[in-house]
């Protein structure tokens, strides 16, 4: 069969499947893409030609159309995702970003950057990053640090090969990331005669590999002998679908239900089992639980440093850790048990295992205890608080009320996650996506963008702060060509709040967060007068201002019922709190300084690192 190599490559992408459960689903969804260049006449022409079964979507902005992805893949499971093809040089380097974030949140992303000529005709050409030291490095391999898999196809014949590599990559729940294919852009016009095989269909099954006897066996003496046990949720109970064993083994033993932020909803926020989220940006009462424990269970959990309070929360001394995960690497951390398994399958196997094991009364009731203290301090802080301006909780709250169970909440940085992680109350495992692996600004609206294609029955709730909306509001765009609907709820204080924040905390004075005009003195005259909500309407998205709780719950009310994309834009308090989660985050404060708020901040730092433990 004799094609170029561009439409070799989307005729393979467009025969792809994954199957998990017996259930099939096509495992590219469509292509995202900018072209020029370096893409136009190879990527561009074969999805014009060839691209019924790979259908394409057109973006505004290459890190964009990666988060994207991204937030397809997550909502899909990790069972679907997209492709992204850009041209050569900054729009293949626009997308290190999303790259990264696609990898460090377990993501399957796969990338397709144009690249420079393989066959070196006139170098440079436009965009070619020349390097005295070889002629084959080109700006694209500052995809090779974030990607999981990364190739150069400098030749027709390495195609198949590298597309196998890549989707052995893409499938696999411990190895997927981001994955590159670096296409020089000769090379994607060229012509090769290519067996009718590569373009068969090729279901790529999903694993479920299941614990090794005697570490399931260790797992649940180390169980067994717990008085305070603690189970900590991760985005792996999620991704494998195993909420209803989670449920199921929470009730029949009575172990407290803690959840990181990818595992945020595993388990419904009512639930008498649930104790909420955990670590830095978690409820009193999960961390309360979590200083006391003596066997916490890991489950799909990568233990990042605002789950594990830099390793400071799990105080006991005699501490012990089981880990379920599918990915070994993540299995070991903290010295733990290690259960290599998927998550389902793991919590099946453990519940069976612990047959007859129930926690002691009294643990449990200090969780409900807790839990009752926590929900109540949750109601005030979410309710009317009477000020000129709404707090960020209170619009939290009112987004919480309006929203039906099923639909979803979106949002990635700033102070906004901390907040919804310990206010949030999700009522279905797919309603609560904050991208907090990477935390990146920008990701919210075109991570929404995303959820929404993987879940057009679903309502998506986009809370985005003006400091993220700066970076990337481009794929309002987007939503609105594509008839894609989103109801975004941007929230405007003026400045980076949660770093203005974690700023006063080090003794920085907030120095440099504030979105104000210069003076004499710096940047510390009146609020820049910039009008966001005007720039989303001339975005193609419609605008609700809203001023008071009564206006938001009715914008809200007016967004749900539109078909279009609605920006609800308030302003909010930045001063306003959250009740402390009790925990500490480690970010270092200068040791030396002249600031008396510095040298405070400081010796407030050498009290609070002393708590943190090696688990060794």
């Amino acid at each position: 069969m004799r094609l170029t190599v561009a439409q070799a490559l989307v005729r393979f992408l467009a025969a792809q499947y994954s199957e998990r459960d017996g259930a099939r689903r096509r495992f590219f969804a469509g292509c995202f893409g900018i072209f020029g260049h370096g893409n136009v006449a190879g990527m561009g022409q074969a999805l014009l030609e060839h691209g019924d079964g790979l259908p394409y979507y057109m973006a505004r902005n290459e890190q964009a159309m990666v988060h994207a992805a991204a937030g397809f893949a997550r909502m899909s499971d990790r069972l679907s995702t997209l492709a992204c093809t850009t041209s050569i040089g900054p729009g293949a380097t626009n997308m290190v970003t999303g790259a990264a974030l696609a990898t460090i949140n377990r993501l399957p992303v796969l990338l397709l950057p144009g690249d420079v000529f393989a066959t070196r005709p006139a170098n440079p050409v436009l965009q070619e990053l020349e390097d005295a030291r070889s002629f084959d490095v080109s700006v694209n391999d500052c995809l090779r640090p974030v990607s999981k898999f990364w190739d150069r196809i400098n030749r027709a014949e390495q195609l198949p090969g590298a597309l196998l590599a890549a989707m052995r990559v893409l499938t696999d729940p411990a190895e997927t990331g981001a994955v590159t294919l670096a296409l020089p852009q000769d090379v994607q016009a060229e012509a090769f005669e290519w067996p009718e095989e590569l373009f068969a269909e090729r279901v790529w099954r999903i694993a479920r590999p299941v614990p090794e006897p005697a570490v399931l066996a260790e797992a649940a003496a180390l169980v067994r002998a717990a008085e305070r046990p603690l189970i900590v949720a991760g985005g792996g109970v999620i991704y494998s679908g195993a909420t209803q064993e989670l449920r199921a083994l929470a009730e029949r033993t009575g172990v407290p239900v803690a959840e990181t932020q990818a595992g945020k909803g595993a388990l419904a926020w009512d639930h008498s089992c649930s104790v909420g989220a955990v670590g830095a940006t978690g409820t009193a009462a999960a961390n309360a639980l979590a200083r006391r424990a003596d066997v916490v269970v890991g489950i799909g959990t990568r233990y990042s440093d605002f789950t594990t309070a830099s390793h400071s929360l799990f105080a006991d001394p005699a501490v012990k850790f089981v880990n379920i995960n599918v990915a070994r690497s993540d299995a070991v951390k903290l010295a733990g048990c290690a259960v290599v398994a998927d998550a389902r399958e793991g919590i099946r196997a453990l519940d069976a295992a612990l047959d007859g094991y129930t926690v002691p009364q009294a643990h449990t009731d200090r969780a409900r205890a807790l839990m009752a203290d926590w929900n109540a301090k949750a109601d005030l802080a979410c309710g009317p608080q009477g000020g000129e301006l709404m707090t960020q909780a209170e619009v939290i709250g009112a987004v919480n009320e309006v929203s039906g169970p099923r639909d979803v909440v979106v949002c990635a940085a700033g102070s906004m996650p901390g907040d919804l992680h310990k206010l949030w109350r999700a009522r279905d495992p797919k309603g609560y996506h904050v991208e907090y692996g990477y935390s990146c600004m920008g990701y919210e609206i075109a991570g929404g963008l995303g959820v929404k294609m993987a879940a057009p029955d679903r309502e998506v709730f986009v809370m985005v702060g003006d400091g993220s909306y700066l970076m990337m509001a481009q794929e309002l765009t987007t939503a609105a060509a594509e008839g894609v609907k989103l109801i975004v709820v941007l929230v405007q204080n003026h400045g980076y709040a949660s770093i203005g924040n974690l700023s006063e905390s080090v003794g920085a004075q907030r120095f440099g967060t504030r979105h104000r005009l210069r003076t004499g003195t710096g940047l510390d005259g009146d609020p820049i007068p910039v009008d966001l909500a005007a720039n989303a309407a001339s975005l193609g998205a419609d605008v609700i201002r809203a001023s008071a709780p009564g206006d938001l719950r009715d914008a809200l009310h007016q967004a749900r019922k539109s078909p279009r994309t609605t920006v609800i834009h308030i302003e909010t308090n930045p001063l306003a709190g959250t009740p402390d989660s009790a925990a500490w985050w480690d970010v270092p404060v200068a040791e030396v300084s002249a600031l008396d708020s510095t040298r405070e901040a400081r010796a407030r730092y050498e009290r609070d690192r002393r708590a943190r433990r090696h688990h060794l």
